[in-house]
């Protein structure tokens, strides 16, 4: 299984807030011994969102979905799930008990009496309303829960409460994933030299040892350094350390200026 990263917001797109999930789901992946295979960003436009969600559950991948899960008219996320899956909306039970208890919550803090049918809080049960037959997952910030349906785990775009959450899905639903394949990885810089011109060495470890892939990060010297290329090799244990091996001894070979990382 491979897993996905969507990002929701025009504030992203716009530049008006900087994303932090992309990294931060990448470190709780790499934690746990997976990797995310891929990332999308997409803007509060429920067409978008809900055919970039078709597309998405007719794949296998477990994805994670970032933002527009809230109540407000530019919040498209939940609708959009449901209309994918050619779902009704319904109202979770468990979930409208929730959003209920932080609306008395709120209220308790602020010293003011509250009236669960007035209108605003009627709007505020909308955050409980998912696909139907979705399940929930907890939200430790403010116990107003996001929901899981078919492999896609959706959570609020606040960073404070999306994160743990995320941690809670992988946790509870794919500990049986973590650490189940080793990897390793080696990497150098090498001077002087051009891609091209490597593309061969590279083309030849991949070939001989199936169980890596070789990757090359060139980098033109713009923060005061020398021009060079990150080439290293990733994958298997037992093939990562002999197949390094090879490359460094065809560098050598032919005289490359190089330095292990």
């Amino acid at each position: 299984m491979a897993f996905g990263l969507i990002v929701v917001g025009d504030e992203i797109l716009s530049g008006k807030r900087q994303d932090k999930h992309f990294s931060k789901v990448v470190e709780l992946l790499a934690a746990r011994g997976l990797a995310l295979a891929w990332a999308e960003f997409v803007g509060d436009e429920r067409e978008r969102i809900a055919a970039t969600l078709r597309r998405t559950f007719a794949g296998e991948d477990i994805v994670f979905s970032c933002g527009g899960i809230g109540a407000t008219p530019d919040d498209h996320t939940r609708q959009a799930a449901a209309a994918a899956l050619g779902l009704p909306l319904a109202l979770h039970p468990e979930g409208k008990c929730l959003v209920e208890a932080r609306i008395l919550q709120a209220a308790r803090e602020a010293g003011k009496e509250v009236d669960l049918s007035a209108p605003e809080n009627l709007q505020r049960l909308k955050m409980a309303e998912f696909p139907a037959g979705a399940t929930l997952i907890p939200n430790p910030y403010n116990g107003i829960p996001g929901f899981t349906v078919a492999r896609h785990h959706f959570v609020p775009g606040f960073p404070v409460m999306a994160w743990p959450m995320i941690e809670w899905v992988l946790d509870t639903h794919y500990a049986d994933l973590f650490h189940r394949q080793a990897h390793a990885e080696q990497a150098m810089l090498v001077f002087g030299q051009a891609e091209a011109v490597l593309t061969p060495l590279m083309e030849a470890i991949e070939a001989r040892y199936t169980g890596v892939r070789v990757f090359s990060l060139p980098s033109v010297g713009e923060d005061g350094s020398r021009r060079h290329i990150e080439l290293g090799v990733k994958g298997v244990p037992a093939e990562v350390a002999p197949a390094f091996a090879a490359m460094r001894a065809e560098l050598e070979r032919v005289g490359a200026d190089y330095q292990c990382l």
